[in-house]
């Protein structure tokens, strides 16, 4: 069965707040200004209101509306009757000896997925997740065992970005020096879910999340990573703009079919085809190639020199991702001495081929490793069943 271009998702019912408020988080300027004016905020001051409001959550990292003090006492009141600033619950957060932290992050109807922080010299990258389960059965990856549940919304996104703020404590403090260093420098659409099969509810955010009067990271600063969804990539270039990865992983379609199923929909020739516009489109940097080495699947001398020259023409740095090994996974990880005889060849053709260190294995936080834990809990209890009745 073909993949569908935007997904049909059955979504599973969210339990809305018995409330009824509306969340702010993951609202666009233009949705909250509408939402105050259905609210009774007057139409000349809606934009006004926005700013402040915006400001407020987004900038000082505020979540009371009672303590937003250039708004009037009852106008206050009204906000805090009709609005709230809601973010999905930590259920647990891992720290790993190389200081990546995991995050297991809970929602709305109990669904949970995972958010991972990796501090490196002189950058902060947060890998935040788009869907429940994801869609895409790629055999390598652990995300792809689980099934997709639903579509985040906008607030659970941008959520995952205020979550990490918080727990790494980078709200400015009013009246404190600015403190320019930025512990969360980048953003990685990288988590859980093809970004791309969501891709309205990703746009809007983003925008969230590159206004620079809130979170303020810059366009250069967001990366999403595709599996492939081809007629998406044009509208990421023109409606977010931000840098583009692709989950290439193998440089003929036989192999590619089986490690990332997408390519029986949109092969290798048609996603290069639209590669080779998106710089054009988005006035973006280079294309970074995800490949994952995996032992005698796509690893080879022939492997390189044939990924060299399907990528000729576009500006792109390939970045080489050791196999991050998950129980019962299906693959082993190439030897280093292989990855490295790769790494040269794509090197020697001009292009960067950065390998890269595994980070957070040791609490599964890797690349290709995230999974949530009532997804592994279920299968644990099913597992022992299905054993106990044999």
């Amino acid at each position: 069965m073909s993949a569908p271009i935007t997904q049909d998702v059955l979504t599973i019912p969210r339990k809305l707040p018995e409330t009824g408020r509306t969340n702010i988080v993951g609202l666009t300027r233009g949705q909250l200004r509408e939402a105050l004016i259905a609210a009774g905020t007057a139409e000349k001051q809606a934009k006004m209101r926005v700013g402040q409001i915006w400001q407020w959550i987004y900038h000082w990292g505020l979540r009371d509306f009672a303590q937003m003090t250039n708004l009037a006492k009852d106008y206050r009141a009204l906000l805090a009757e009709r609005f709230e600033i809601s973010l999905p619950e930590i259920v647990s957060r891992q720290v790993s000896a190389d200081g990546t932290r995991k995050y297991l992050l809970r929602i709305a109807g109990g669904h949970e997925v995972e958010a991972v922080y990796i501090p490196e010299e002189g950058r902060g990258t947060l890998c935040v997740s788009s869907q429940v389960g994801c869609t895409l059965t790629c055999s390598f990856c652990h995300t792809g065992t689980q099934k997709l549940v639903r579509n985040l919304t906008p607030g659970e996104i941008v959520g995952q970005v205020m979550l990490a703020r918080d727990d790494l404590g980078e709200w400015p403090v009013p009246g404190a020096p600015r403190d320019e260093t930025r512990l969360i420098s980048n953003v990685v659409l990288m988590g859980m879910g093809e970004p791309l099969y969501n891709f309205d509810n990703v746009r809007d955010a983003m925008k969230v999340v590159m206004d620079n009067e809130g979170l303020s990271l810059s366009r250069r600063r967001i990366t999403l990573s595709t599996s492939g969804v081809v007629p998406e990539i044009a509208r990421t270039a023109e409606e977010i703009g931000c840098l583009l990865a692709v989950s290439f992983h193998a440089t003929t379609d036989e192999v590619r079919n089986t490690l990332v199923p997408i390519n029986r929909r949109w092969n290798i020739q048609a996603l290069l085809d639209a590669l080779r516009e998106y710089p054009r489109l988005s006035n973006s940097e280079r294309i970074t190639f995800e490949y994952v080495m995996l032992d005698g699947v796509n690893d080879s001398d022939e492997d390189a020199r044939r990924l060299v020259r399907l990528i000729r023409g576009i500006p792109a740095k390939i970045n080489l991702i050791p196999f991050n090994e998950w129980p019962g996974a299906p693959y082993k990880r190439s030897s280093w001495d292989r990855i490295q005889a790769f790494a040269d060849i794509v090197h020697k053709a001009g292009y960067a081929s950065p390998i890269r260190t595994p980070r957070g294995e040791d609490i599964m936080a890797a690349c290709g490793q995230l999974k949530s834990a009532t997804e592994r809990g279920r299968k644990n209890r099913a597992q022992i069943a299905a054993e106990a009745a044999g």
